[in-house]
This record gives C-alpha cells, sequence and structure tokens, in this order.
C-alpha cells in the first residue's frame, strides 16, 4: 500500500525538523567560530562577520595544538591495541572450546554495565599504583579496557560467521595457523575491525573525566581536557571554546568520511549474522 500524499508531508516534515534540530548545534558552533563578536552574539542566526583570531589564538597561544596531537596518539593506540586484541579473544571465544566460555562472554556483558563513573576512584587508586598517573599510556590503557568488551562481543559475531570449512581448506593447501589467520580470516572480519575501531576511537577522542582526572601535566592534555582551559571563573571565551571545538570535530569527521563504507558495511553483516 502506498503512503497517501499527506503521509508523505508529515514524514518529510519530521525528517526536516528531525535534521534541523541536529544540525542546528553544528551550525551555531562552526559559526561562532569564525564570528569576531562570538561572546557578545547572542540569539543572532547570523554571524556579525569573518575572523580567523579565534583559531589562531587556540593554537598558537592556547597550545591547542600539543592538546590534538596527544588525543590523535591515544586514540591511535587504543585502535590499534583494541583492535588487535579483541580480534584474538574474538577467535578464542568463537573457535576453541574451553570451560566457562559462557561465562566469560556474560562478564564481557557485564562491563559493559557498569557505568563509567563508578571506576574513577577506583581507576585512580589502581594506575597511582602501578605508577601510569600523568601518562599518556596510562589512559590510553583505561580506554582500552573501556573498548575492549564491546569489540570482543562484536567481533566475535563475525568470527562465527566465517564457516570453518574456509579454514579448514586453508590448511590443507599448506597453510600454518597464522598464515591462515592473516590471508584468509583477517579479510573476513576486516568490516567488523572497521566498526569497533570506530567505537575505539570516539571513546579515546571525546572522554573527558578520566583523562581531567589522571593527568596533571598541562603537556599532556588531551583536546577535551585542553577545551576546558578556555572555561573562566567569571567569564568563557566563546570563540575560543567554538574554535576548539571545532578543531575537535574535524578528525571524527575526516575518520567517518574515511571509512564511512565499511562501517555501514560492517554494521549490517554484524546485525545479519551476528
Amino acid at each position: 500500500m502506498r503512503p497517501t500524499p499527506a503521509a508523505r508531508c508529515g514524514t518529510a516534515a519530521a525528517t526536516a525538523a528531525l535534521l534541523a534540530f541536529t544540525a542546528l548545534p553544528v551550525y551555531w558552533m562552526v559559526t561562532s567560530a569564525f564570528d569576531p563578536r562570538a561572546g557578545a552574539r547572542g540569539a543572532a542566526p547570523l554571524p556579525s562577520g569573518f575572523t580567523l583570531d579565534h583559531f589562531r589564538y587556540v593554537l598558537a597561544e592556547g597550545g591547542f595544538g600539543r592538546f590534538l596531537l596527544n588525543s590523535a596518539l591515544v586514540g591511535t593506540g587504543t585502535v590499534v591495541l583494541a583492535g588487535a586484541l579483541a580480534l584474538l579473544a574474538a577467535v578464542a571465544v568463537a573457535r576453541f572450546a574451553f570451560r566457562l566460555r559462557t561465562t566469560v562472554l556474560v562478564m564481557v556483558l557485564v562491563v559493559q554495565m557498569v557505568p563509567l563513573e563508578a571506576l574513577v576512584i577506583p581507576l585512580f587508586v589502581q594506575m597511582r599504583n602501578l605508577d601510569l598517573l600523568n601518562s599518556l599510556l596510562g589512559l590510553t590503557v583505561v580506554y582500552l579496557a573501556f573498548s575492549l568488551p564491546f569489540s570482543i562481543w562484536m567481533l566475535r559475531g563475525f568470527v562465527a560467521a566465517v564457516p570453518r570449512e574456509v579454514e579448514e581448506a586453508a590448511y590443507l593447501d599448506g597453510c600454518s595457523w597464522s598464515r591462515m589467520f592473516r590471508s584468509v580470516l583477517l579479510p573476513l572480519v576486516a568490516p567488523g575491525l572497521v566498526a569497533t575501531s570506530v567505537f575505539s576511537f570516539i571513546v579515546a577522542w571525546n572522554e573527558f573525566v578520566f583523562a581531567f582526572t589522571f593527568l596533571q601535566d598541562e603537556g599532556k592534555f588531551t583536546a577535551a581536557v585542553g577545551l576546558h582551559r578556555f572555561f573562566g571563573q567569571h567569564t568563557n571565551d566563546w570563540g575560543a571554546v567554538m574554535a576548539g571545538s571545532t578543531l575537535i570535530t574535524l578528525p571524527v569527521l575526516v575518520f567517518f568520511v574515511l571509512v564511512q563504507h565499511r562501517l555501514a558495511t560492517g554494521l549490517a553483516t554484524g546485525a545479519v549474522k551476528g
């Protein structure tokens, strides 16, 4: 049954309203970043002019380039380590039979249910005892722990969807397990790796609470913590805040554009075969 014109118009209006509601904060952020009078803009829908002074300030005087580099290092480390460890763990729980395998999978889900805020103090004490406070490596380890449960659970579905006969055929052709893993299994689960990598990157790039708690040296601040420096006790530099927010958003957008095709394929495959 074809929808009526009224139904189509209602759907179009609802879609347009949803897009406007979603895009308005982004529009306000970007236009305020280029507005020379961002702090006094008020509710004006259009900026008062165009300037790059806010970006020059946050990158030069604010040291935001260093903060972006720190976030990139932490994000890259989290993505690489989470992808490698989650894939090996997913192969173990999907292919190997061992005692308490179901218990391990249930524990992976239980970890996802714990509120992150409840872990701030225990992780702070643990990082202090391991001498990893005020360290980008320690922050990467924390983000890795947050990313692994979701990554393992999702990649398990991709590994389980690969027929065992494909692996057995590789063995019959003379492949070792490492060669089979590299040449057969890894390409087949690559879409799942992309999907989990996006999740891991977003966790590491946008997280604020743990980075703000664990890092004391200003030279090691991530971008989310560095943005907080532009908020004052009595006043806020809205031009710098919006410019910094725009700079934080750009790498995520670029990352999504580069992997969007594989991300969509990975999510669809995981939904059907997981």
